[in-house]
């Protein structure tokens, strides 16, 4: 092929997925919108939203309020762009408003957990429709994974979506996947190794998309974000894991480890970890650490100034402290925290930035750390977005 006509090619495929990713974050534009956000001309915008019509992905649902109403500031700033580029603006007349289209398509994102299956379901704008926990404890067998595929159904059903336009599950697990082999290399939580990815998804009728439960976390707090800058999430549920997010991707890792902070040393010879070692950040941190039950309850009892409640939580974050603070030395980023601890934790966050700042050698004061932004069905969540991404960049 000639090298310049790939190259129009690859900038038309680029214009296109911009523009389309445009509608998802914003719901309702108009082509004059387009053309000022993204800095291409009005033809342009108006030739790409009519070909996305024309397969389904967008509709035209009415006019816009005429521009007459919006701020003079950018009114002014659009006939400025309009101007410079050589294209008319809309003036007062009303644009035709364009929004993702319906049946453009829905993803499903599952959480498989040792006791429960998270589900949620979510339109291409990032939109949850609906979202569902229940108990089913993991066994590796025929059976269990017969009776998600069920649940999933009955869900979808529930959601009066019955299947209809789902562009595939993204699958989210608690383990090493291992993603040039399509194999869950090694779960301790879930006692599975080399667990090939196709002998999980033909028990499904969707194409699966399979993600590391901690990595779907981190994609769920950065995916949608309009702030591109490098964070590590830290998952702190029933076990403790991470991500490192960077530039809208996961950093994988050479054998697709990175981020497994659940692992890391912080008490040598300490506490019994369920991998089998010592001393592990999953023997202090994780959400057990502070409960049996549910975590909002700890919190709650914390709140209350409950005695029990406030020692857990000065051990616990006397161990997460250490842990955060090395982490923060080693990859200099924002540290977000997340899982069960992290959704819940809300206004107590403040008493491990205190702890982390009094370690940290170049005298921060902590605000580096904060909550993660979705609080519920987080690595569902993620996995659902994955699904979508991988449709998306194929627009």
């Amino acid at each position: 092929m000639d090298k310049r006509k790939h190259t129009n090619m690859d900038v038309k495929k680029k214009n296109r997925n911009d523009v389309f990713r445009y509608i998802c974050r914003n719901g309702m534009v108009s082509n004059p919108d387009i053309s000022y956000a993204l800095k291409i001309s009005l033809p342009t915008a108006t030739q790409i939203t009519k070909e996305l019509i024309e397969r389904g992905l967008v509709e035209e649902t009415g006019e816009m309020e005429s521009t007459g109403g919006r701020k003079a500031r950018k009114i002014s700033l659009q006939e400025n762009y309009c101007s410079a580029v050589g294209v008319e603006s809309t003036g007062g007349r009303r644009a035709k408003a364009l929004a993702v289209s319906e049946s453009a398509g829905k993803a499903v994102g599952l959480d498989i957990t040792k006791n429960h299956i998270s589900l949620v379901l979510t339109e291409l704008t990032g939109r949850i429709l609906n979202y569902e926990r229940t108990v089913l404890p993991y066994a590796a067998k025929e059976s269990y994974y017969l009776q998600v595929n069920q649940t999933m159904e009955q869900f979808l059903e529930d959601c009066k979506c019955g299947g209809a336009g789902i562009l595939g599950i993204g699958i989210s697990f608690p383990g090493i996947m291992d993603l040039e082999k399509e194999l869950v290399a090694d779960s301790h939580v879930l006692a599975v190794n080399h667990l090939p990815f196709s002998a999980i998804n033909r028990f499904f009728p969707y194409p699966c998309h399979f993600i590391n439960d901690a990595n779907a976390g981190a994609y769920a707090e950065g995916i949608a974000s309009e702030n591109r800058n490098r964070f590590f999430y830290l998952s702190l549920s029933n076990t403790v894991g991470g991500a490192v997010f960077s530039n809208g991707m996961l950093e994988q890792g050479r054998n697709f480890r990175c981020g497994e902070v659940g692992h890391m040393t912080v008490v040598p010879d300490g506490n019994a970890c369920y991998c089998g070692k010592y001393g592990c950040l999953d023997a202090y941190c994780s959400a057990k650490c502070l409960t049996g039950g549910r975590v909002e309850d700890f919190f709650e009892r914390l709140k209350q100034g409950e005695q029990e409640a406030v020692s857990l939580w000065e051990r616990y974050t006397s161990y997460l402290a250490i842990a955060v603070n090395n982490i923060h030395m080693v990859l200099d980023c924002d540290i977000v925290l997340g899982g069960y601890v992290g959704s819940c934790m809300g206004e107590f966050v403040q008493d491990i930035r205190i702890k982390v700042s009094e370690r940290n050698t170049f005298e921060e004061d902590g605000s580096f750390i904060r909550p993660c932004r979705h609080k519920t069905g987080a690595a569902a969540l993620g996995a659902a977005f994955k699904v979508m991404e991988l449709f998306m960049e194929q627009i």
